[in-house]
């Protein structure tokens, strides 16, 4: 069963930094998440068996939708019994190579069971894209999901998906301005927002970024949208670096004077930090819809 965190385990990090005692030497352990848990491969698994079944029975959805001409320019879009208070967009991870829409389904329950609809959608991964043209397709998924709705937009995003909600909350972003006009929150959950450590990376081999898009692409390096309200939580147990890059983009951004904040989690790691959206009284789940605060 998934264990479920209070809001007491939620811990703010005023500081946007985690301590730490001598420099990285070696990048790509500093940035596996699959060797800091090894039970990775259970966490991966219990996705492939919850999401197929939560699509199976959650009564209302509007399944494989397309957003866009691309082969994984697509969505689900799951309903809730009334008509909806608000919509989620929650972009999923993977370090821009893995995972599609199909392991995800499962987290749209807590905020489904708040009122609110939800949608999941896949994007196209590296190699066969860079880093920029990913962002492009996700934003081109929110504005397809959101076009001529009403009601609050709430954008959520783990690990790599992190980056790319957050990359949308930027001042350049291409979302448009009835997408922005409705935006109630962006919450990065583990995410990454300062590239420039990927291009240390092996897996840079298939993601390709340069100095150029890296500095381009960085939340961390740009200016947020005016007025925009961005989380950034990381598990207490994630890698150092993790826990770094969380802090550093709202330490970063409230220096524009936009409502945002860090907050660290006690006893979660980068997998298991997810769970707490399958339930719709979590902090997390009321946090990400803007019902409750974060202590």
């Amino acid at each position: 069963m998934d264990k479920l965190s209070k809001p007491a385990d939620y811990i703010a990090d005023s500081s946007g930094f985690r301590h730490i005692d001598t420099p990285i030497t070696d990048f790509d352990t500093a940035y596996d998440n699959g060797l800091a848990v090894p039970a990775v491969a259970s966490y991966i698994s219990a996705w492939e068996e919850k999401a197929p079944l939560f699509r199976a029975n959650w009564p209302n959805s509007q399944l494989d939708l397309a957003y866009g001409k691309g082969a994984r320019n697509r969505y689900d879009l799951f309903l809730p019994d009334q008509m909806p208070k608000g919509t989620l967009v929650f972009i999923h991870g993977g370090y821009w190579r893995r995972f599609d829409k199909s392991y995800w389904s499962h987290l749209a329950r807590g905020a489904l069971e708040q009122g609110w609809q939800v949608a999941i959608p896949s994007y196209t991964l590296a190699p066969e894209v860079r880093i920029a043209e990913i962002v492009a397709e996700v934003a081109a998924a929110v504005n397809h999901i959101c076009k001529g709705g009403e009601g609050p937009v709430a954008l959520a995003g783990h690990s790599a998906g992190g980056h790319l909600v957050s990359r949308l909350a930027c001042k350049d972003t291409a979302l448009s301005a009835e997408v922005q006009a409705r935006f109630c929150h962006v919450t990065s959950i583990s995410g990454v927002h300062d590239l420039r450590p990927i291009l240390r990376l092996e897996i840079n081999a298939d993601i390709r970024l340069d100095a150029d898009e890296a500095f381009a692409q960085s939340p961390a390096l740009l200016e947020p949208l005016a007025g925009v309200a961005l989380s950034c939580i990381a598990g207490a147990d994630e890698l150092p670096e993790f826990v770094r890059q969380s802090g550093v983009l709202a330490n970063i951004w409230s220096g524009f004077g936009i409502d945002t904040g860090s907050w660290q989690v006690k006893g979660r790691h980068h997998f298991d930090i997810i769970d707490d959206l399958q339930k719709e009284d979590t902090a997390l789940t009321l946090h990400i819809l803007g019902i409750e605060r974060l202590p």
